[in-house]
């Protein structure tokens, strides 16, 4: 299924689960090198294709598994929003509604348990070195600006709360 929604451009939905600390650090994933879309790059906590009579909560909770090791319940996912990507033009043609959720996160990145064939690493990044990053073009990351500054936002409102 996601291979063909990523070729014939159909609309399909995926989780995006976002770790942070009370730090405001987030925790990203660089993606393997041989990933058809955005490979070596930087990218959400942990995220996924909801899969055929899934719900993209219980797709955000198996990836999490999956990727990164987490186990959760569904009530500590925060539901955040829905967001409606279309592809760029010249781009492999995938079509998303993004489900988005925040984690708060307590552990330490060098102790989560990767999947590698999804991801080469994980790593918590503060605010500031990601918009820097963003900025200068330093650092890949696997989404567009606007989404990042979004995300960014919404984790500084929660970690001063």
């Amino acid at each position: 299924m996601k291979s063909l929604a990523h070729q014939d451009g159909s609309w399909h939905r995926s989780a995006h689960i976002w770790l942070y600390n009370s730090r405001g650090e987030i925790l990203l994933q660089l993606r393997a090198k041989d990933k058809l879309l955005a490979p070596d790059c930087w990218d959400v906590s942990a995220a996924g294709h909801v899969a055929a009579g899934e719900d993209p909560l219980t797709s955000g909770l198996r990836e999490l598994e999956e990727e990164i090791g987490v186990k959760t319940e569904k009530e500590s996912l925060e539901f955040f929003r829905i967001l409606r990507r279309e592809a760029l033009p010249d781009a492999i043609p995938n079509n998303e509604f993004y489900y988005i959720y925040f984690l708060p996160f307590s552990g330490r990145a060098e102790d989560l348990k990767i999947q590698l064939e999804e991801l080469q690493t994980v790593r918590l990044f503060t605010i500031k070195e990601i918009r820097d990053s963003l900025k200068n073009n330093r650092v890949k990351f696997a989404q567009a600006d606007d989404y990042w500054k979004e995300i960014l936002n919404e984790i500084e409102t929660r970690t001063r709360e």
